[in-house]
């Protein structure tokens, strides 16, 4: 008989409203990716590489032209200096970096606090590295973190604590003073960060993305991880990476190396041309997913969903609780993708214990703009 290490561990809610969009014919705003393709020059560099020959193993620790462009590229966005070669590794994906560091640092009966609603790959991570998640729940409001319900989370077993700002689902933002309130709540505590930041340049409304990479304090104790596949449209790519001071760097690098060894290389060496030739890109990421966000809210202002527009990320949440507040969100999921023909993902999946009366679902706006009118038409008629 198998013992299950992750026994409450089944088919994740991404996986299952794909599946259900793709069985009912429904338009897929449930997982978070793009329905158009990444630059064109980014595409075309793949396949020069490849024929170039650049198809054996890279460097464990990434391509070191492309951690020479995440470094650069880092100085322009925050301005700070990160070492390429001791405090950036090029990891097949955000999740398995997160998993690495987690797995890096967490011992057999430490705790790790995550927020709530949290993505649902850190606590798998944490209970196979034997740790325990301890979930202190973000603003019902706002998503914003109650410092006090953080404070009295902390106990001498607190090893590691993961923020994710740009946050998914919701789309709030951790702002420089929340950073600061952290860094003091913590400062004389032997605890570690992991900053998931794989929205970072998806931030609206002329508001900066306050990193932790430029909080010289926090940065010391943190492990920061963020997503091509977010940033360049590219989601199949399975490509990220993660910064950190060189120390928890190394010990990142011992795990990586026996999980993945290395990512895929001709993308590494194409997203380093592209990255090269095209610095404009991430600046003009936040205007480009902003103008989605307004059309798409602007399409739905005549439903009965009520919404308050996302600060960050390609996800927007609606309150359906003057439509079907006899639905769980769960099953209001299911019923508007049989029904209605517009896959969502439940907010409550993201909980531990979700809130009592609460009625949200995520819809994904990384769509074309005949989609996202296909699907505001469709929603505004339930």
């Amino acid at each position: 008989m198998i013992t299950s290490k992750l026994p409450n561990v089944g088919i994740t809610i991404f996986t299952q409203m794909s599946q259900l969009a793709a069985q009912t014919g429904a338009l897929n705003l449930s997982q978070g990716f793009p329905d158009f393709d990444g630059p064109q020059a980014l595409r075309d560099a793949v396949g020069r590489h490849i024929a170039q020959g650049h198809n054996q193993y890279s460097p464990m620790t990434g391509l070191p032209a492309l951690r020479q462009q995440i470094a650069a590229k880092i100085a322009r966005s925050y301005g700070v200096s990160v070492d390429a070669d001791q405090e950036v590794t090029v990891t097949p994906g955000a999740t398995q970096a997160i998993f690495c560091a987690i797995a890096a640092v967490v011992h057999s009966g430490d705790e790790v606090i995550v927020f709530d609603p949290c993505y649902d790959s850190y606590e798998p991570a944490v209970q196979l590295a034997g740790g325990r998640c301890v979930h202190v729940q973000l603003g019902l409001d706002d998503f914003a973190i109650d410092f006090q319900k953080l404070g009295e989370a902390l106990s001498p077993r607190t090893r590691m604590i993961i923020l994710n700002s740009p946050h998914n689902p919701s789309g709030a933002l951790i702002s420089r003073a929340e950073l600061d309130q952290l860094a003091a709540l913590i400062r004389d505590r032997d605890i570690y960060l992991i900053s998931d930041e794989v929205y970072e340049h998806l931030v609206f409304d002329g508001v900066a993305h306050a990193s932790v990479l430029a909080h010289e304090e926090l940065y010391q104790r943190a492990f920061v991880v963020s997503s091509f596949g977010k940033t360049y449209h590219v989601t199949g790519w399975k490509t990220g990476y993660v910064v950190a001071p060189a120390a928890l760097t190394a010990e990142l690098r011992k795990v990586h190396q026996y999980v993945s060894f290395c990512g895929v290389t001709p993308l590494q060496y194409a997203l380093a041309d592209y990255m090269a030739d095209h610095p404009e890109h991430v600046e003009e990421l936040p205007d480009f997913y902003q103008a989605k966000r307004d059309l798409f809210c602007d399409l739905l202002a005549p439903s009965r969903f009520s919404f308050k527009r996302v600060a960050g990320t390609y996800f927007q949440l609606v309150d359906y609780s003057q439509i079907r507040p006899d639905l769980n969100d769960v099953d209001m999921a299911v019923w508007m993708t049989r029904e209605h023909g517009v896959a969502t993902i439940p907010v409550s999946v993201f909980y531990q214990n979700p809130p009592e009366g609460q009625r949200l679902v995520r819809l994904c706006f990384a769509k074309r703009e005949e989609t996202l009118r296909e699907a505001a038409e469709k929603l505004c008629v339930i």
